[in-house]
């Protein structure tokens, strides 16, 4: 193959800030024709107001990659770790947020 049909890598900078992280404990993800919006959220026990931490808009294409992936490699965590465990308890916050139907 020649070295112009190979792929080129790509060079990604990961401040410091962004490296620690943020924790969510709460997505809800919503969605018109041309995008999808993932806001992430945290919510403390016994306060009553949550509050969006970071929010993320990709188009449908990309959120279709991201779930690929993300399929991917929960599959690979559960054939290291075991079966992730699921609470079938019902989500005590009420995820009315009005706009397009969401899924957390």
């Amino acid at each position: 193959m020649s070295e112009e049909k190979k792929q080129q890598g790509i060079n990604i900078e990961l401040s410091e800030e962004v490296a620690e992280g943020i924790y969510s404990n709460l997505a809800i993800i919503t969605h018109s024709s041309s995008e999808f919006i993932l806001d992430y959220i945290r919510i403390m026990p016994g306060v009553p107001k949550g509050k969006v931490k970071s929010r993320i808009v990709m188009t449908p294409e990309h959120a279709k990659k991201l779930h690929r992936a993300l399929s991917d490699n929960l599959s690979k965590y559960e054939n290291n770790h075991g079966k992730i465990k699921e609470t079938d308890q019902a989500s005590p916050i009420p995820l009315n947020f009005g706009g397009p139907a969401s899924q957390a």
